[in-house]
């Protein structure tokens, strides 16, 4: 059982802090995938807030047998994909560096414009490369774990990591970024 699951158990046994602590724990990562879809930072932090009002309001629909990282994860995006939806607009991917920078203070100048450069040739992929891409590399999420949070067979996820590294890799030859 990991961290995530054994905080939200916890919870819904009455510990009240333990949603603090799930919160401080994933809400980072769940606002910049959230961002990567929605392409608007106050809506990711609304879609996240909602993820977790999710979790409080619909207490027996996770199985403790599963990962709640992944869980969570999958409520997000179905969360933007409902927002999306709703508002009827799909906002290319910009300033992710805003979201998903940490301190670059004692980054030399040469990574943070290299960082840049894959953030923008990164915002040039399709939607569905852009996910599958954040989950895999930026949140260490296994093909099984991105199964379930964009509801594809492994056979499906593998062909779009493939397609996906291969898009980017076009994608930054293109910026001068690799050779």
């Amino acid at each position: 059982m990991d961290v995530g699951t054994e905080m939200y158990l916890q919870f819904l046994q009455g510990d009240e802090s333990m949603l603090e602590k799930l919160v401080a724990t994933y809400s980072d990562g769940l606002v910049a995938f959230a961002y990567c879809i929605v392409s608007d930072s106050a809506v990711a932090e609304d879609v996240v807030e909602d993820a977790f009002a999710t979790l409080i309001v619909r207490r027996r629909h996770f199985s403790p047998k599963a990962k709640f990282k992944t869980y969570l994860y999958k409520i997000v995006r179905n969360k933007c994909l409902d927002y999306l939806r709703f508002h009827k607009k799909f906002v290319p991917l910009c300033d992710v560096e805003n979201v998903l920078a940490t301190n670059c203070t004692e980054e030399s100048l040469e990574q943070s414009e290299m960082r840049q450069t894959v953030l923008n040739c990164l915002s040039q992929l399709p939607v569905q490369y852009r996910d599958v891409l954040q989950l895999s590399y930026l949140e260490g999420f296994s093909v099984d774990e991105i199964c379930v949070v964009l509801r594809k067979s492994p056979k499906q996820v593998y062909n779009l990591l493939s397609r996906a590294k291969h898009s980017l890799k076009e994608t930054l030859s293109k910026e001068g970024a690799i050779e």
